[in-house]
């Protein structure tokens, strides 16, 4: 029995030269690979500094985004076109909201450093596609914006491609070899909670108000050009004709030295204008009566109030009613109201027709009722039915169509001082846009 103990024990302890030679050769691979890992990674703090850099810019491209869907509606629309999707227009406005969610969110995401495989893979695609799009736009340049700050900061299309270069490196260096991402803090998941909050928030009340911060040429504070061309003969108007052509279900703008081939169609003229005013541009807001004569100078007298639709075709029964009450309401209380649509004389009175309104309360609005450019009136307020306040010519307050006021609220900006209530409004939203950012910040940082 012993004997037969003693056997199988030295059996088991055997170990065979091959598998010796295989193991020595598993380590020597392994110690390799690791030598070779380390020579290609950067250092953990190094990496987690490239993550958070690349995090900031997702985070603040994102959120200038969210904070203008109307705007970013815009910008998508123009992609559409480029990519000749003209055809899904209609989903412009919910395609960019939603993309630039995704962007701040993983703005958050790197930043904090929570689920960092998985963030590391959508930063990575997203930034491929977006460089791939940017060297596209920089070859053909088309005449459009990229888009990537919103209205905030303006690029061209090779700056809009180096940046996405330049982040590309960045995400390299934070994420090779896409194994080694390190751990995360649990408290983080904390911070990350409480940010995407307050991103849910602002792009709430950006859905249903307007921007907390105008980044627009009509910004508070801002003069329209007429305000000096017909007090004090200073502005001279620059008109530029913009050609619009379609061609396989796809729309594109033209200047007169870019006028297309015959394999194009031909559907309408655009006038854009610019005014220069002892050097600087400022925004110009022309629009036609029914005869077609500029009435451009009616915003620069007294209190003027602009009402904007840029899609009135889109306007219930219900709205064209409350803005019928409004204009009366503005009318009493001393002010000139200003119903500014995007369509021709003879589609406004049919829109009007076919709304259903009372007649008495369409008087209200015919009498009152001018005609402009779409971009114009976008530009002027991103809501449609939204209302801006001119004060001599000078952009006082802007309101969406849901915060529209009412009889008692005009009475009192009509007594009360237009400087005094565009310091407020102007400084309420800047504060607020700044204390979101403060918190964000703080809470990702120091949480």
């Amino acid at each position: 029995m012993s004997l037969k103990r003693n056997k199988s024990k030295t059996d088991t302890c055997e170990v065979h030269p091959v598998d010796v030679m295989m193991a020595e050769e598993q380590v020597g691979a392994d110690a390799r690979e690791k030598k070779h890992r380390k020579t290609l990674q950067l250092p953990p703090r190094a990496r987690r500094f490239c993550a958070f850099l690349v995090g900031v810019v997702f985070f603040l491209s994102g959120v200038l985004k969210l904070m203008d869907p109307t705007g970013t509606g815009l910008i998508m629309d123009e992609y559409y076109k480029f990519l000749h999707v003209g055809f899904l227009g209609f989903s412009a406005k919910t395609a960019g909201v939603v993309l630039a969610f995704v962007e701040t969110m993983s703005g958050v995401a790197l930043i904090t450093g929570v689920w960092r495989r998985a963030t590391a893979y959508v930063v990575s695609c997203f930034l491929a596609f977006f460089t791939l799009l940017t060297l596209l736009l920089w070859i053909f340049n088309p005449s459009m914006d990229c888009g990537c700050f919103g209205e905030a900061i303006h690029l061209t299309h090779l700056q809009s491609f180096l940046k996405n270069v330049v982040l590309c490196i960045l995400v390299f260096a934070a994420f090779w070899p896409y194994k080694s991402f390190g751990r995360n803090k649990r408290r983080k998941y904390v911070s990350f909670s409480l940010v995407s909050v307050a991103v849910i928030a602002l792009m709430l009340y950006s859905l249903l108000y307007i921007p907390l911060v105008d980044f627009t040429d009509f910004r508070p504070g801002s003069r329209l050009a007429a305000a000096d061309r017909h007090h004090r003969g200073g502005a001279d108007d620059m008109y530029e004709a913009v050609f619009v052509y379609e061609k396989d279900g796809v729309q594109e703008r033209f200047s007169l030295d870019e006028i297309p081939d015959s394999t194009w169609t031909y559907v309408t003229t655009e006038m854009i204008t610019k005014s220069v005013i002892r050097g600087e541009t400022v925004p110009s807001l022309p629009f036609t009566d029914a005869n077609g004569e500029y009435q451009d100078r009616l915003a620069t007298e007294g209190n003027a109030l602009c009402v904007t639709l840029y899609r009135p075709e889109d306007v219930s029964a219900g709205q064209w009613r409350r803005l019928a009450v409004f204009v009366d309401d503005a009318i009493r209380t001393g002010f000139r109201p200003l119903v500014l649509v995007s369509v021709t004389p003879g589609q406004a009175d049919a829109i009007l027709a076919a709304s259903g309104v009372e007649e008495d309360l369409l008087l209200h609005l015919d009498d009152v009722m001018y005609f402009a450019d779409y971009k114009t009136i976008i530009s002027l307020n991103r809501s449609n039915g939204g209302i801006t306040w001119f004060n001599r010519g000078y952009l006082v307050k802007k309101w969406s169509y849901s915060s529209i006021p009412d009889y008692e609220d005009l009475s009192e900006l009509a007594s009360g001082d237009a400087t005094e209530t565009f310091l407020v409004s102007d400084t309420a939203g800047n504060l607020t846009f700044q204390g979101f950012l403060l918190y964000s910040f703080a809470v990702m940082l120091l949480l």
